[in-house]
Parts: structure tokens; sequence; C-alpha cells
């Protein structure tokens, strides 16, 4: 079915040419329907809003910073890794964003907390929270960059705004003067703010040995912890499981 070129014109002046491709099934759909204008109308504004919504969470899925889009339904629970599942289906209530609370995973290295996290945060992306994903160490270097080039203030800004701030592999090294005070900051301007998501693979107490200041870091992250879901993920490597298979001599054949 062709269509008036006026139409199509008027369309892409009303920024609504996505509209074209489908029309002719859409007018189709009308016709064996025997639609009124206005429910045709509607049909028509239904797919440009989806459309739209569509595009704004695939926007926000690529802002948040992902490694991986993945999904909790998607989590091997074949593998021999034990969590809470009662408490991991409470977080993923994503009540703790609204109460202002905290998510920490700690575990082995492998277990899957990078996974978990993500799957959180894209979680919250699709209920409509601002989400920044980044490694701790990344965000550390970032912030030391931005003292140099004169940044800090926007960078800090872009950390302190969304909703949900996750840092991946936290508490990896023993941070210096200027990691602690830029963490305690951080710590501090989001409290009942805004909402961490953290994985380590070092237990919580053992965090405040690795600031350079323990005063600051007692204060940090008193705060975190006590305002925080603690899942405590065991078992050997998931990552290992999915990785490649060697294949033998006789596979290659």
């Amino acid at each position: 079915m062709s269509l008036d070129p006026d139409l199509v014109r008027l369309l892409k002046r009303l920024k609504l040419g996505q509209l074209v491709p489908t029309l002719p099934e859409r007018l189709a759909l009308a016709r064996a329907q025997q639609l009124d204008y206005a429910a045709f109308l509607t049909l028509l504004l239904a797919d440009e809003v989806q459309r739209r919504e569509q595009q704004a969470l695939e926007r926000h899925l690529d802002q948040a910073g992902f490694e991986e889009r993945v999904t909790l339904d998607a989590f091997d629970w074949s593998s021999p890794v034990h969590v809470d599942r009662q408490q991991l289906q409470h977080v993923f209530t994503l009540q703790f964003l609204q109460r202002k609370e905290h998510v920490i995973l700690v575990g082995p290295v492998g277990v899957g907390k990078t996974f978990l996290v993500q799957a959180l945060g894209a979680a919250a992306v699709r209920a409509g929270h601002s989400v920044v994903f980044t490694r701790a160490d990344t965000l550390l270097k970032e912030l030391s960059q931005a003292r140099a080039d004169h940044t800090y203030e926007r960078v800090f800004r872009r950390f302190l705004a969304p909703d949900l701030l996750i840092l991946d592999d936290f508490a990896l090294h023993r941070l210096s003067a200027q990691q602690s005070e830029d963490l305690y900051d951080l710590i501090i301007e989001r409290h009942r703010h805004a909402s961490f998501a953290l994985t380590s693979n070092r237990g919580v107490d053992e965090w405040l040995g690795l600031f350079d200041n323990p005063i600051l870091g007692n204060s940090a992250l008193d705060r975190v912890a006590n305002a925080a879901h603690q899942l405590v993920i065991e078992g050997p490597s998931y990552r290992a499981k999915l990785a490649p298979k060697h294949r033998g001599i006789d596979d290659q054949a």
C-alpha cells in the first residue's frame, strides 16, 4: 500500500517519521477491525510512545556503563554457588532504593558478584532509576585525573547524581590519603540521599584497614555498612563455568 507523500512529509515534520514503516500495516488493521478515527489515532500514538520508551531505556542502559547486559533470570543457579536467595530476591524488589539503603555483595573471585550487581543495576534502570556502574579503582583514577584537569567538581557530581552508584571490586587495594578523602567525601555526600551497591573480595571488616586515615574510613564505612543489605556469596568460580572449553587433540581432527 502506497502512502500519500503529503502525509509522510507531515509525519516527518512532526518528528513522527518512525511511524511510516508500520503505517500500511496499521491502516490494514484499522480497516479489518473497522476502527474509528479516534481508535486508529490512539493505536498509532501508542506505537510511537512504546518506541520512544524503548529508545529511552536503551539509552539509559548504555549511559549506566555496564560491562555487559544481564538479568537475574540469566544467572546459572545450577552452578555450586551459595547465596541467600530469599535475601537476593528481596534486594531485587528495589525497595532499598526508596529507603536510600545500600547493597554489599562479598565473596571470592569469580562467584558472580559482578554479574548479579549488573543485573541489579539493569533492573533499577528498567524501573526508572538512574544508575552508574564503574570499577572502584576507575572511579578513584577519574577523580584523581579530574583534579589535574581542573574538572573535579563536574566529575564528582557525575558520581554524586545517580540514584544507584555501583562500585565493582571495592577495597582491592590500600587507599592513598587523597583516595581516602575522595571516597569519604563521596560516601558522606550520598548518604541518606542515594544508594550504593558494592562488590568486594574482602569482608566488610577488612575495609577499614585499607584507608590511609582510619578516622575518615570508620566514619564513611559506618554509614554504608549500617544501612546495607549484605549478601555473602560462596563457592567455586562461576566464571570458570562460562569460559570456553579447551578441545582435546581428538576433537580438533
